[in-house]
């Protein structure tokens, strides 16, 4: 996802895994760090019916990151795991490895319980594969309005889509550019 132009951002918790540049609703998260340092950011989720999409108008992104590479995404664990004392000798945990800071890649996970941006009010440009492509939503002016659970599948929940002609209320963008030869597709959030 590309950020080009925005008037309102949020630092938020995502409450599920959630695919960077997926449209997210704002929800109560449950979330603590370091004795409840997270408890006052809101938590985000992806629309699980037509309601919920009219109300997802913030887009989520990883939050700014400088930690130097390369970055060890170990998941958290009970303290007795933490010395190896109840554990088989090897780490019994898996972990992902990031040679590039997560947030200048695309389309990539972000994990529930992880600070993130959320973007509302701007311009912004997803990649090929992380929208909902049809000839309609590629003209100038289209209505864009965003996936949901119960009326397109669960992996594409979030994603922006063709919204239809006319004012419908389900729309909550419009297409300002298509790029026909990377397929990124420019929208702006009304």
């Amino acid at each position: 996802m590309e950020i080009n132009e925005f008037e309102d951002v949020l630092g938020v918790i995502p409450t599920e895994d959630i695919v960077e540049g997926r449209f997210v609703l704002l929800c109560a998260q449950s979330f603590t760090y370091d004795f409840g340092s997270l408890e006052d950011l809101p938590g985000v989720k992806l629309p699980d019916n037509i309601v919920e999409s009219c109300k997802a108008r913030f887009i989520l992104t990883w939050k700014v990151d400088n930690r130097p590479t390369p970055i060890y995404a170990v998941p958290s664990y009970p303290f007795a795991m933490r010395g190896g004392w109840n554990q088989a000798p090897n780490a019994p945990f898996s972990t992902t490895v990031y040679l590039t800071h997560p947030g200048n890649q695309n389309c990539l996970t972000i994990p529930s319980g992880v600070s993130s941006l959320a973007y509302t009010e701007g311009t912004f440009t997803v990649m090929s594969g992380c929208y909902i492509d049809s000839p309609q939503i590629r003209v100038v002016g289209a209505n864009v309005a965003i996936a949901n659970t119960a009326d397109d599948s669960a992996p594409e929940a979030g994603m922006p889509k063709y919204g239809g002609a006319g004012p419908g209320f389900a729309s909550i963008a419009e297409t300002r550019h298509y790029d026909a030869d990377t397929g990124a597709l420019t929208i702006r959030i009304k």
